[in-house]
């Protein structure tokens, strides 16, 4: 079976408690391959616990000869090297890994289907998909997964969810399935990447979920995750453990260090240093004037977030009480002031490390680094779930 059919099979995400699943030690590894970064993350299982034995990532940049930070679009061969380089940085010690795909080289669809049997929505969900994927479905690899309704009456079959409602004047019953896609030439990539680093891995997962996964806690309101990276924003709402919607809104981090360049006329790389050493908070002349340039940038983010989350509120009826920031963007200085100044809900950091056991002595750098490594956390999370 290709791998990539095990994406869905865990957004329920209210399984992931890693007490009373582990029987015995092993390591497993969490892949992040990004634009601009390569983020790994390696845990292992004891005691009915996940414990951090190493992390660490790697800027892809300089392998395209351009400055840290930036996006880049490296060979399968590049990025074979990058990963076997920070492998032996971090002191990687196992071969089971398992890897996320971008959001931005997948397609996540929501679609309304009829109620039906679930054997015969199988049959109906590729014809469907075709509506909204812009290739031939022959080039991608298909995944759906029925979205459960979130509030079922009181002694309500199960069963019958997926039977037609056909009451005399009535509507028939909805189904709402969530339908993700990858490029097939996608997978050939990351699979050539696998099998030259020596890993074995036995799924890719398209990033989002592994960020719900690590980030995730105990919420029965809808809360909103916001991934900021170097090239585009993600967003994903999920209520009560189920994804309700997913949006990309196309500027990230790097904008700011672009903007920074044109604007002070200084390199790229000088602009990604003053970025990250001044942020929001210097008071200095050039610190404002990065603060002024900066905020123009994420205020757009910001706009767009808004939009997306009031229109979720007004068509549910319902509240997003609580944000929460992952992704390197969100690490500038300053930045959760800012989001608490303009987001429309109460805004926190994500803290992906909180779900493992790691030496007292690095809680104050782990806080500060989750959430970057909220992908890989939350693919390693899965890969101790698969090994049962």
């Amino acid at each position: 079976m290709n791998p990539f059919f095990k994406i869905l099979d865990k957004l329920g995400l209210g399984n992931i408690s890693l007490g009373s699943v582990f029987s015995k030690e092993s390591s497993v590894l969490g892949v992040d391959l990004g634009s601009s970064f390569i983020k790994v993350v390696q845990l292992r299982k004891k005691g009915g616990q996940a414990v951090l034995e190493t992390y660490g990532e790697l800027a892809l940049g300089p392998l395209s000869g351009i400055e840290v930070g930036r996006m880049t679009n490296l060979p399968e061969d590049k990025l074979a090297q990058a990963l076997s380089e920070i492998i032996r940085e971090a002191n990687v010690t196992t071969k089971s890994a398992g890897f996320s795909i971008p959001l931005a080289a997948s397609l996540i669809s929501f679609v309304e289907m009829p109620s039906m049997p679930q054997k015969q929505l199988a049959e109906m969900i590729p014809i469907e998909a075709r509506k909204y994927i812009p290739v031939p479905i022959g080039e991608v690899t298909l995944d759906w997964w029925i979205i459960p309704k979130t509030e079922t009456s009181e002694g309500e079959n199960a069963e019958d969810d997926f039977l037609p409602d056909k009451t005399p004047g009535k509507e028939p019953e909805k189904t709402d399935v969530l339908i993700a896609a990858i490029h097939n030439a996608t997978l050939e990539k990351y699979n050539k990447v696998v099998n030259s680093t020596g890993l074995d891995t036995s799924f890719f997962e398209i990033e989002v979920f592994s960020t719900i996964r690590s980030t995730f806690g105990h919420f029965t309101a809808p809360v909103m995750i916001f991934d900021m990276g170097a090239g585009m924003t993600k967003l994903a709402i999920v209520e009560n453990g189920i994804v309700k919607s997913i949006h990309i809104i196309s500027r990230g981090s790097q904008e700011i260090t672009l903007n920074i360049a044109s604007s002070l006329g200084v390199s790229i790389g000088r602009a990604e240093e003053m970025k990250r050493e001044l942020g929001f908070l210097d008071t200095t002349d050039e610190g404002k004037m990065i603060a002024d340039i900066a905020k123009t940038n994420v205020d757009y983010v910001f706009s767009e977030t808004n939009r997306v989350l009031l229109n979720y509120e007004r068509k549910n009826n319902k509240t997003i009480n609580k944000i929460i920031l992952t992704g390197g963007g969100v690490l500038l200085k300053g930045f959760l002031a800012e989001a608490e100044k303009n987001l429309e809900s109460e805004v926190v950091f994500g803290d992906p490390f909180s779900k493992v056991e790691a030496p007292a002595f690095l809680a104050g750098v782990l806080k500060d680094a989750g959430p970057e490594f909220a992908v890989a956390i939350g693919v390693a999370l899965r890969k101790l779930q698969e090994l049962g």
